[in-house]
């Protein structure tokens, strides 16, 4: 197909993230590019994205008018999905290349002179080491600190103020690097006015994995049980580390405080947001908190760690509270603050659903649309 001429109505986007949004690990990282993507279509461009396959995963399939194509295994994907890419890049013909770096680099600028645009949610860092053994800790810093070397002419796309800093912080200029914030799914996360529990409810939301330090919940619940006798943690979400936090109620003596509610449905979780009282986030670090604003959205304040990402999605005050990571008894007295007071927490309530009106997918899409635009010099 003959490459359409800039200043056109519709370009050709190749787009590679290591998962895809059917992918069944897919996170944040996957839905903001994916909201994108389907923008992007919607508004007349082509959008292929290449992905890592998984078991039941059909090589090539269509989603939200996204031509998806997946090739190598999450295991190998770094290197697998740069050379599928070059391929395609070879016998087709696209205007950009957006590489979402949310887990490794791919490191696009070695396999085409098409400009490449870096989708960053969030880089590890040193905290990778949280959650990863030293050998792939060390592989995954390792990456990450070629990205100013390698990306030297790219521009950046982030989803928060943070991440520019973390970025700038590696030597990128940052003239080259673009904030867009993320935007939400309003038709699903939506505030319905249903009756709150009767017993005080905090929740936390998210995929249990070592790095996020959900066991700092734990041990701030048993605190609050000091004050509120009746307050209870529900764990939404499943994922490896389980086992262990379920040891660790276990051990702290919170079983009958604490409820391991696995993964819930869209619809279904919408309505358990708002009948809940408080999210509490206690990660060392995020992108953004896509999980704050899904559950401002539904009325709730946060309580969460004073970490990159979460003090850029957090208004501190107005729409919930930052803690010091890892400090449990900082998280337990914000926590029963917010849940003694009533009037605090109406008026944090309110200030949540005002907040999360200006996030919009379309906005979002939109600014990634002029910076792609901007890029080509349309």
């Amino acid at each position: 197909m003959p490459k359409k001429s800039k200043g056109t109505v519709g370009l050709r986007v190749l787009a590679i993230n290591w998962r895809d949004i059917k992918h069944p690990e897919t996170g944040g990282a996957e839905v903001h590019l994916h909201e994108i993507l389907a923008h992007f279509v919607k508004w007349g461009h082509e959008v292929t994205q290449i992905s890592s396959g998984f078991p039941g995963g059909e090589p090539e399939t269509e989603i939200d008018g996204i031509r998806i194509l997946r090739s190598g295994h999450w295991f190998n994907a770094n290197f697998a999905l740069p050379i599928f890419a070059r391929r395609q890049i070879k016998s087709n013909s696209y205007d950009i290349v957006m590489e979402d770096i949310n887990k490794l680099p791919f490191f696009m600028p070695l396999y085409t002179d098409l400009p490449v645009l870096g989708v960053i949610p969030h880089l590890f860092g040193t905290t990778v080491f949280r959650e990863a053994n030293w050998i792939i800790g060390s592989y995954v810093v390792m990456m990450e600190k070629l990205i100013p070397h390698i990306y030297k002419n790219n521009q950046f796309m982030v989803i928060s103020p943070s991440t520019k800093d973390d970025l700038a912080s590696r030597g990128i200029d940052p003239g080259r690097i673009e904030v867009v914030l993320c935007g939400l799914n309003h038709k699903l996360y939506r505030y319905l006015d249903l009756e709150r529990f009767e017993d005080p409810t905090i929740v936390h939301l998210g995929r249990l994995r070592k790095y996020k330090s959900v066991e700092v919940a734990i041990r701030a619940i048993k605190i609050i049980r000091d004050k509120l006798p009746k307050a209870r943690l529900v764990i939404i979400g499943d994922g490896p580390y389980k086992s262990v936090l379920e040891g660790v109620t276990e051990k702290l003596g919170v079983k009958d405080a604490v409820e391991f509610k696995g993964y819930i449905e869209s619809e279904e979780l919408v309505r358990y947001l708002n009948k809940a009282h408080l999210l509490i986030n206690p990660s060392p670090k995020e992108g953004w908190g896509l999980t704050v604003v899904e559950a401002n959205a539904c009325g709730m304040p946060v309580v969460a760690s004073d970490r990159p990402g979460l003090r850029d999605s957090v208004w501190m005050g107005e729409t919930g509270f930052l803690a010091p990571y890892g400090d449990e008894t900082a998280f337990a007295e914000k926590s029963v603050e917010l849940l003694e007071n009533r009037d605090l927490w109406y008026r944090m309530s309110k200030n949540a659903l005002q907040r999360v009106k200006e996030l919009t997918w379309e906005r979002c899409a939109k600014e990634a649309e002029s910076l792609v635009n901007k890029i080509l010099g349309v």
